[in-house]
């Protein structure tokens, strides 16, 4: 019941603020201001329902190191992005042709900072966290995982190797970020990065979201294989290996810090989950 009371109350914040931040698209300032508002709202929905629901700190989002937590996150997207970018370009399948738009990037930084919020408190604080506790790491990670890339079959140029792809380097990847360090700063920087170098400094599409005009005047052509087609590059198959890597280093991370949560029975979970808050 309290997964529901969870979901359902973040849910609605992200709703409000979706609906808010489309009413005023064409004004960056007003679409950076109502994305920054909608993320920190999120948070403090989140914090305070689980305290209500769980009648636990909310440690996930402790305020202590969340600003060095999340510029470390996203500094990580950012480069694993560019990496992805910098090889397209190696091969001919990304060329710039200039400047592009500074107010459009600004706008982008609003939308990116609350899809990454409120998506990771949905998917890695909520419905990972909680699975987790009942069935392990690993059939947590595989579950929720499969349902954030069949989430993104929604988007206009959805396609189902665009949903595998996001599968294996989003839903695995932050889910693993999430696991190493049981704090949900770090997965939403790794989110934001990515999603905003993506848009708002390569322009390129996301998620089958359509092409975004960011930082640069560029454009992407070639086997959709390499490039994501429609999708957008986090369909190329360089973004699912990069991906997979910090999956596995991720991995690697709790399971060496002893983070990592084995099937349970039932007489056990109650203890993992006290663990874990910790």
């Amino acid at each position: 019941m309290r997964l529901v009371w969870q979901f359902l109350a973040v849910a609605a914040v992200a709703a409000i603020g979706s609906q808010g931040v489309a009413a005023v698209r064409d004004n960056a300032w007003l679409t950076l201001a109502l994305g920054v508002a909608t993320a920190v709202l999120a948070v403090l929905v989140y914090g305070w329902v689980v305290r209500r629901t769980e009648h636990r700190p909310s440690t996930e989002v402790a305020r202590k190191g969340a600003g060095p937590t999340i510029g470390r996150g996203a500094l990580i997207g950012v480069a694993m992005f560019g990496a992805v970018m910098a090889n397209l370009a190696w091969l001919g399948h990304y060329d710039v042709h200039g400047r592009g738009s500074v107010t459009g990037a600004v706008g982008l930084f609003g939308f990116m900072a609350a899809a990454a919020v409120t998506e990771e408190l949905l998917f890695r604080g909520i419905l990972f966290r909680i699975v987790e506790e009942r069935v392990g790491t690993w059939i947590a990670l595989t579950l929720t995982g499969a349902l954030f890339g069949l989430a993104h079959m929604v988007n206009p140029d959805a396609t189902w190797w665009g949903a595998v792809a996001i599968a294996i380097q989003a839903g695995g990847m932050l889910a693993a970020a999430y696991a190493a360090t049981r704090s949900l700063w770090l997965p939403i920087g790794l989110h934001f990065g990515w999603n905003f170098a993506a848009a708002g400094i390569f322009s390129a599409e996301v998620s089958g979201n359509g092409a975004s005009q960011g930082l640069l005047d560029a454009t992407t052509s070639g086997p959709q294989l390499i490039t994501g087609g429609d999708f957008g590059p986090e369909g190329s198959v360089y973004a699912v290996l990069f991906g997979a890597l910090m999956t596995l280093v991720f991995l690697w991370l709790a399971r060496r810090r002893g983070r990592l949560v084995p099937f349970r029975g039932r007489a056990d979970r109650t203890v993992a989950a006290a663990t874990l808050a910790r």
